[in-house]
């Protein structure tokens, strides 16, 4: 029998908020972190990328460390998530990823059957311990009360990155590979699925206590194509991470319309974007799952008395509180003020507890 990691059974953790709303227990108040709660609306983060490039960041687990506990540092949140990238894992694949100004590049990307079959799965142990490095170096130095996120992009938003060559508003040459090398693309899905279950279960050994699927892009898919490419094998990976005593965040962003075929991936956690109200979310899903969400990220740019009542309804709609992890529809702006932030996070644990 293989020997639980000391993170996962350590009582000042599993006990923590955050991992008993994910277990859907009840909580003295609603924890909350947010997507993208380390990064460019820090003054902090920015100084650190004014010498080092953003590869530089994620491949430096000192540096991903010093990025990861800025904001844990600056406001009482309930979790960190681990300074990394979704691209990361494309690299030893054999994808030749980059970062310029104005979103990534792939300066490799796929254009036709045979450019899948050149991608290999790898070993995130051995290809990718840095990023295990990160995550059991963050564990030693996060507040012992504090659980670490882990996280990889699904496939289908993976694909869409190794397709375009990078960033897209239309994803029609993602889609057009799909229905004309359908055998191709499920190759593809197959050997991003594998390389994703590597790096997720290397993230929970080397001190993850959750890990979230990020399919940042699933909306752009209607209900028949998600179910084909997107939950189908977002459902292959939380099958090949599950794992006792750790929960599995879900977040395919614009999937509002279509919720429950989220819900059928399996995860313990279901990612909620502002277009849908966390009630009608749960009316669509039943009880059996948490929610975590699901601010607007631009609410953060407004002043606090427009932005409080946002916040009331959020919670309002969460009803009990029971299994709802306060978060953003999608991650900070690099706009939003740093002092919103701390009112924003010690206004939903006040507030929440008031409402026990």
């Amino acid at each position: 029998m293989t020997t639980q990691p000391a993170h996962l059974t350590d009582p000042k953790l599993t006990e923590s908020l955050f991992l008993k709303a994910c277990r859907r227990e009840a909580t003295s108040r609603t924890p909350v972190w947010l997507m993208r709660q380390a990064g460019r609306y820090m003054a902090e983060y920015r100084a650190i990328r004014a010498k080092h490039t953003f590869l530089d960041v994620c491949h430096n687990p000192e540096l991903a460390l010093q990025v990861t506990l800025q904001p844990i540092e600056a406001f009482d949140l309930d979790a960190s998530i681990l300074f990394s990238d979704l691209l990361i894992p494309l690299e030893p694949m054999g994808a030749v990823v980059d970062f310029p100004k104005g979103g990534p590049v792939i300066e490799n990307p796929i254009m036709g059957p045979a450019d899948v079959d050149r991608l290999v799965v790898t070993d995130a142990n051995e290809t990718m311990g840095f990023v295990g490095d990160a995550c059991a170096l963050i564990r030693a130095n996060l507040p012992a009360t504090t659980p670490l996120i882990g996280f990889a992009g699904a496939p289908y938003t993976l694909a869409s990155y190794l397709i375009e060559g990078g960033s897209t508003k239309t994803f029609l040459k993602t889609k057009t590979f799909l229905y004309e090398h359908p055998g191709a693309a499920e190759r593809l899905f197959e050997k991003l699925a594998d390389q994703v279950i590597s790096l997720l279960n290397m993230q929970v050994e080397r001190g993850c206590s959750v890990v979230q699927i990020f399919d940042s892009w699933a909306g752009s898919l209607d209900p028949v194509d998600y179910e084909r490419w997107g939950a189908k094998y977002t459902r292959r990976i939380v099958e090949g991470v599950r794992r006792p005593g750790v929960p599995v965040i879900v977040f395919a962003k614009g999937t509002g319309t279509y919720f429950p075929l989220v819900a059928s991936t399996g995860a313990d956690v279901l990612g909620v974007d502002w277009t849908l109200t966390l009630d009608k979310a749960r009316e669509m899903v039943g009880p059996d799952f948490a929610l975590q969400g699901n601010l607007d990220p631009a609410r953060l740019l407004a002043p606090w008395p427009d932005l409080q009542p946002a916040v009331d309804a959020v919670l309002d709609a969460a009803g009990d509180g029971r299994g709802h992890i306060f978060n953003l529809g999608h991650g900070i702006t690099p706009k939003t003020p740093v002092d919103t932030v701390k009112r924003l996070v010690d206004y939903v644990h006040t507030a929440s507890e008031a409402r026990r």
